[in-house]
């Protein structure tokens, strides 16, 4: 449960434009845990790229990204640029979110910002007994919110691409089956348990060109999520279909 030093409501602290909300679990109990175990780091993380994003098929926007894997740390940054319809107007959003875990992926700090008509930002602190978090709002009003959270916790935030990377460095491929996660979505300030499972090598066509793919879903009681992945686990592909939402890297 979180604890909480004043009684604000989150889309006050935000009051932003949401382009896809993924909740993932608000009322999911948390289970027992049968992905990669805390003390085994992917082999190779480090990856940059650009996502092109679709909505309702039309292009709106990127996001360029990169993951850097050190010998004590794992860092990964984003800038997701949209453009999304407003009062019948297109608003440019600019995010930045930055992401730092130590070698055996348990999360350290996370950082994000929203430059545009409506700005805010929020930064975690993930300590041992609790995680602290302090939001700023476009009016310049702070909040500061205490949680207590599983150590094992994967940060799987709203429309950060990316992290799907992260959730897919965390599955266990030989092991294989439904693997349960326990996940922390910090713009909705929010905990619950994901589930992720392989399903299997399928053909997708991205840009004109099919390839095999290796498609795994994350899924909670509320939502689904595609994931494709190529041979090195590199993600190339993103579909939320109850949303007509797709993102494919960008070759």
């Amino acid at each position: 449960m979180a604890h909480y030093r004043k009684e604000l409501t989150l889309a006050a602290l935000r009051s932003r434009t949401m382009l896809l909300t993924i909740v993932l679990g608000a009322a999911l109990a948390v289970g027992p845990l049968f992905g990669q175990s805390p003390g085994t780091a992917h082999p190779d993380l480090n990856d940059h790229g650009i996502f092109q994003i679709l909505a309702g098929g039309k292009n709106i926007g990127t996001e360029k990204f990169d993951i850097v894997a050190s010998a004590d740390k794992v860092e990964a940054k984003g800038e997701i640029r949209l453009r999304l319809p407003q009062a019948g107007k297109t608003v440019e959003v600019r995010s930045l979110p930055a992401l730092v875990l130590d070698s055996q992926l348990q999360a350290q700090s996370y950082t994000w910002s929203q430059k545009g008509a409506q700005s805010s930002q929020l930064s975690i602190d993930f300590l041992p007994a609790l995680a602290r978090a302090r939001y700023k709002t476009v009016k310049g009003e702070e909040d500061q919110r205490d949680f207590k959270l599983e150590k094992d916790i994967v940060v799987l935030d709203d429309n950060v691409l990316h992290h799907y990377q992260l959730v897919v460095a965390r599955y266990n491929l030989a092991a294989a089956g439904k693997q349960d996660f326990h996940a922390f979505i910090p713009q909705e300030a929010l905990p619950g348990t994901i589930s992720v499972e392989l399903v299997g090598a399928e053909p997708v066509t991205v840009e004109g060109t099919t390839v095999n793919l290796r498609h795994l879903v994350l899924s909670t009681e509320l939502t689904r999520v595609d994931l494709y992945v190529d041979d090195q686990s590199r993600l190339q592909v993103v579909n939320v279909p109850a949303a007509d939402f797709q993102a494919y890297r960008k070759k």
